[in-house]
């Protein structure tokens, strides 16, 4: 297992952590920043500051009371649906792709798609704020057109990794679907 530093799209430190269980299977995760304590806390006492400030001019205690309960709730929502700690693509070249999403409060979110659903697995670009960002995605197969794409699932949505990142993903996952394609030799 061997893990590297890369960069996000937004300039945030990233890992990029590649296993190989076989020649047919490969795992790699994108651990995305962790919750920064200082945003944190500047965010909770602009808050706070805020909820004191309406305090002192209505003179009511509902007001710090629904301060704390909308700090807590908002933070639970914030770590349970939205801060992503790692996403991890499992790619078992007989079976299939699982994307994994693992969020700050220990929620997982799993997607698995059949290798027979997979045309591809490719880098595209897309233009963002003026700028071109790249994206790894899977082009699934359109059951009534085998040329033709039905679907795409992007990668990575989170940690949106650089170019130089999303190459070495690339290539591990097209190790394993070229062996997918290729008949196995008989001596």
């Amino acid at each position: 297992m061997e893990e590297r530093r890369y960069l996000s799209a937004s300039g945030a430190r990233i890992a990029l952590r590649h296993r190989q269980h076989s020649a047919s299977c490969g795992e790699l995760a994108v651990r995305c920043p962790r919750l920064r304590l200082r945003s944190l806390s500047a965010a909770t006492s602009a808050a706070w500051l805020a909820a004191y400030g309406l305090f002192v001019v209505t003179e009511n205690s509902m007001v710090l009371s629904a301060a704390i309960v909308i700090m807590l709730v908002g933070l639970i929502m914030y770590l349970h649906f939205v801060k992503i700690d790692q996403e991890s693509l499992l790619v078992i070249g007989s079976l299939g792709i699982q994307v994994t999403s693992s969020y700050a409060s220990g929620k997982e979110s799993t997607t698995f798609i059949e290798m027979s659903q997979v045309k591809d697995v490719v880098i595209n670009e897309a233009i963002h704020m003026q700028k071109v960002i790249y994206y790894l995605c899977i082009l699934l197969q359109d059951p009534g057109d085998p040329q033709g794409v039905s679907e795409v699932v992007p990668l990575f949505q989170s940690s949106k990794p650089r170019l130089d990142c999303l190459i070495e993903v690339y290539k591990s996952c097209q190790e394993i679907l070229e062996q997918r394609k290729t008949p196995p030799q008989s001596s």
